[in-house]
């Protein structure tokens, strides 16, 4: 359960300690000084962005009992926040739409909303996943949120907006949560594994990052796996172990063979790959994924926003000067190619054989 007490214990407990979504952050800070914020929110994106914590810091921001008019911070020490923050407080009520879809769940929600909040200034609906609830359920929340109570503020969390109907999100303040980029996961996986006194190198916090595909949630839950088998000092090999993936530079290693011709040298990384025991289908998708990247800078450098958020300045630079190697049209068959043979490396005897057939028909073509 390591990577559980991991997330929960460096779950952030101020708007300041949020990492990432400044925009969102700004917007309801800002709204908390001039005190008014909205009775709906709607919070969409990706899984593990911070929806649900934003959430909870918004429910406690409204009830703290000690924060001033001019600030939107929680004091986090009166009885309200400390509440909430223990999950204790009656007057917040989360609700996961996954597991509760029913019209009778949303009944209850409509008959406890008429009632003044047990202590809190505030009651707080958080409805998790909202998207999964029924027709009823939403044509039944739809009628509490046309006219709601005072007292009361929803915020609807879903990583599937396109399911929401269109009458509930025209009701709601929404806000787009996008996920996180490769340096705010890896600051962030630095400093907790510094609270926890963890040596980590710098590239094993970097593959650990590029796993979390954006998601601090899964970074940090990935971070408590990695901790819980290994001891204070922590390497990109045990890393690459763990998860049983490479790291971007096995990657770079392989395109840098290719544009040199080096069929050789390209035919012997990919079985030194297989003997460190990681999973050659991920490693084609890590492949192909970075192609894409490629790719996408030879087809216009402005485009750089599309793929910046999974790699380091660094990587961005590296991966621009090997694209120079290749001609768009190359880069559109070789990519092509990958796809085919990452699909083939799944049903073949010899999981190497397909990369190793494009390697080939790669190297003998002239660049």
């Amino acid at each position: 359960m390591e990577n559980l007490v991991l997330y929960r214990k460096y779950r952030p407990q101020k708007f300041s300690e949020i990492i990432g979504q400044k925009h969102i952050v700004q917007t309801l800070t800002n709204a908390l000084v001039m005190g008014k914020t909205a009775h709906a929110y709607l919070f969409t994106g990706p899984r593990g962005t911070g929806k649900t914590t934003i959430a909870r810091l918004l429910a406690k921001a409204v009830n703290c009992q000690e924060r001033k008019s001019k600030d939107f911070e929680p004091c986090d020490k009166c009885s309200a926040c400390q509440e909430i923050s223990q999950g204790k407080s009656l007057d917040l009520i989360e609700i996961d739409a996954a597991s509760n879809r029913g019209i009778d769940e949303i009944r209850e929600l409509r008959d406890g909303i008429k009632f003044s909040p047990n202590i809190l200034k505030y009651k707080v609906f958080i409805i998790d996943e909202c998207h999964q609830l029924t027709k009823e359920a939403f044509n039944a929340l739809l009628k509490t949120l046309e006219e709601p109570p005072a007292h009361a503020i929803f915020i609807l969390a879903t990583t599937e907006i396109h399911k929401v109907p269109q009458t509930i999100i025209s009701r709601c303040q929404k806000f787009d949560f996008h996920k996180l980029t490769l340096d705010e996961i890896i600051e962030r996986l630095g400093w907790i594994a510094k609270q926890e006194k963890v040596d980590i190198e710098k590239p094993a916090l970097e593959l650990i990052a590029l796993n979390a595909d954006g998601s601090i949630r899964d970074g940090e839950s990935l971070l408590g796996q990695i901790m819980s088998m290994e001891d204070k000092k922590i390497t990109l090999e045990e890393v690459q172990t763990i998860l049983g993936v490479t790291d971007i530079k096995a990657v770079q290693d392989l395109i840098n063979y290719l544009a040199e011709k080096n069929n050789g040298a390209a035919i012997s990384h990919i079985n030194q790959i297989i003997a460190q025991s990681h999973d050659l289908v991920q490693f084609a998708k890590s492949l192909i994924n970075y192609l894409r990247k490629m790719l996408i800078l030879k087809v216009d450098p402005d485009l750089s926003k599309l793929v910046a958020i999974e790699l380091t300045k660094e990587q961005l630079d590296i991966i621009i000067r090997q694209g120079d190697k290749f001609s768009q049209a190359d880069l559109i068959k070789i990519i092509r190619l990958f796809i085919q043979a990452g699909n083939e490396v799944k049903l073949a005897d010899f999981p190497q054989l397909p990369l190793e057939l494009v390697v080939v028909e790669c190297c003998e073509e002239n660049y």
